[in-house]
């Protein structure tokens, strides 16, 4: 199925389940953006529209209706996902506006919700990193090992554990996050480097591997 007939059917499903504002809100809130990245960031991460739901209504601290571009729904996962334009979004802010939109984010946290947030321009310019930022993100409550080419969970908690720490690591890194022995943590570090995603890097005298940097490629497979 291609993308145009499979977001035409997403969306004419939600349209016939709502009724009043919730369908009125959905047929004037979901354009240009939100299309944009149904197609260059999410059918390219996931290929389907399983548990997305458009302009999805919640209720902030006050009680008052808030509509986000999207909500991602899989059992207990709950991600608010908002696609936001430099220009309207800096324009039609004040200083009110601004601490109820702090206070709606943490006030969806706090209700079980993680607020993810992508500018216009990079999921028209740079798609490529929204995709790669959404699935690292996802990546965490899936267990989809056999599926991103890792040998297990270890592997991919040391590419987070790379990512995390902003330099290079060191087996005893990986034994102390992952608490394992000092020789299973260079085992796992040594099978990410045949795999292409981490590189070893020898001491000052080049004798011996002391640690392993973290290849860009590794994080398209989170």
């Amino acid at each position: 199925m291609s993308f145009e007939q499979a977001h035409a059917e997403f969306i004419e499903s939600h349209l016939t389940r709502r009724t009043g504002e919730r369908r009125g809100r959905l047929e004037r809130g979901h354009r240009e953006a939100e299309k944009l990245f149904c197609k260059n960031v999410w059918w390219r991460l996931r290929g389907n529209f399983d548990g997305l739901h458009p302009e999805y209504e919640v209720m902030d601290w006050r009680g008052i209706s808030y509509f986000c571009d999207f909500v991602w729904i899989i059992l207990s996962v709950k991600f608010v996902i908002e696609i936001k334009g430099f220009g309207p979004h800096v324009r039609d802010m004040d200083r009110q506006k601004y601490c109820n939109e702090l206070n709606r984010e943490t006030f969806l946290g706090a209700m079980g919700y993680q607020v993810v947030c992508f500018s216009y321009d990079d999921v028209i310019g740079r798609p490529d990193l929204c995709v790669t930022l959404l699935r690292m993100l996802i990546s965490r409550y899936q267990v989809e090992a056999a599926r991103i080419g890792l040998d297990g969970l270890a592997e991919r908690e040391t590419i987070r554990l790379a990512c995390g720490l902003s330099r290079p690591l060191r087996p005893i890194d990986v034994a102390e996050h992952l608490k394992v022995s000092h020789r299973i943590a260079v085992k796992t570090l040594r099978s990410l480097c045949e795999k292409g995603l981490f590189t070893p890097l020898s001491g000052s005298q080049g004798k011996h591997i002391v640690r392993y940097e973290l290849n860009p490629a590794a994080l398209r497979l989170l």
